[in-house]
């Protein structure tokens, strides 16, 4: 098979694309033939050895794929050869083929395209998560995402709107937040892109909560990091909810005097780990996110599609941040 491997530290320039032999299912597992691989941001990450997961080289990146059953491990009987499936790993996506846990699997609908559910589970996933289970967003609050058109940012500007929240999308560029509002977001906010004083934070945190009707934000979604985190802070309404996501701006150091001030709280959103322990929350979820799928409240958009051969530049794009909604590299 065909594979993108990472065989030393480095950007996408460091990745080569090369023939591999062939995965077999082990005990528990799945042969995937993949289809297509969502790209995400730790995907950036990974190969630079920057990610809490360092896997021995050779490794291909991708964490989200969709694609078709070929075989099955033993040990399996909820799934067969010819079954569509989403999966999702650490690593190993950007391939032809994959050896999963059947656990990290589950079925996709007969109306979802392979490149949808590529771009699926780990962002209204995380997203889901984040505001259901760690936000507990609720109908008639406001909620405030940054990097609103990301992948999961995105994701969380629909699911917001389908939970009956009103949502303030926050972006980098007037494009971003228009892509943002075409999807649901009520109103939008363009940030600097970068924030070169204390002056300037406070001068956004104004701004947030101007946007959010005056008392700030009741739950933010917070998928950039850096110093917006505490703008976001800044901005937040009494009992608010900061959802720590991702942290592309950089790991923010943030004023704990204003949590105190706020009576709010600072909640972390590890998704990941979530599934693995609480397994049937995860499947609950999971059918919540189908029905919302089948009904047409959300759905992925994926702005820019690489073949295999061109993984690397995929990663590149993101990682520049150049991405709007998902960026979805095409297998087979």
């Amino acid at each position: 098979m065909k594979a993108v491997l990472s065989k030393t530290a480095g950007g996408p320039e460091e990745l080569t694309v090369e023939e591999m032999p062939d995965p077999q299912p082990g005990l528990g597992e799945l042969l995937v033939e993949i289809k297509a691989c969502g790209v995400n941001y730790p995907d950036t990450l990974i190969i630079e050895d920057r990610y809490q997961f360092k896997p021995e080289r050779p490794f291909s990146p991708g964490g989200e794929v969709a694609g078709v059953v070929s075989a099955v491990g033993k040990g399996v009987s909820q799934f067969r050869p010819g079954d569509r499936v989403i999966g999702w790993c650490n690593w190993g996506g950007m391939a032809e083929k994959i050896a999963l846990d059947a656990r990290k699997c589950i079925l996709m609908p007969d109306t979802m395209p392979f490149d949808e559910g590529s771009a699926f589970i780990l962002t209204f996933g995380t997203s889901y998560y984040a505001l259901k289970e760690r936000g507990q967003l609720k109908p008639g609050e406001t909620l405030l995402v940054l990097g609103a058109a990301g992948g999961v940012g995105l994701a969380a500007v629909e699911l917001g709107k389908a939970m009956g929240a009103r949502v303030v999308a926050a972006a980098s560029s007037r494009e971003k937040v228009e892509l943002a509002k075409e999807h649901g977001a009520d109103d939008g906010i363009v940030y600097p892109r970068t924030l070169s004083d204390k002056a300037d934070v406070r001068a956004l945190a104004t701004l947030f909560k101007e946007s959010c009707g005056g008392s700030g934000a009741d739950v933010v979604y917070d998928a950039v990091g850096g110093e917006y985190a505490e703008a976001a802070l800044r901005s937040m309404a009494w009992e608010g909810r900061l959802l720590v996501v991702g942290f592309p701006a950089g790991i923010p150091q943030v004023p704990l005097n204003l949590v105190l001030l706020k009576s709010c709280q600072i909640v972390g959103v590890f998704w990941a780990a979530w599934v693995d322990r609480e397994r049937e929350a995860f499947e609950a979820s999971t059918r919540e996110l189908l029905e919302f799928y089948t009904k047409g409240a959300i759905r992925p958009f994926i702005s820019e599609r690489f073949p295999l051969d061109r993984a690397p530049e995929a990663i590149s794009w993101l990682a520049a941040r150049k991405a709007m909604g998902k960026i979805v590299v095409a297998v087979n």
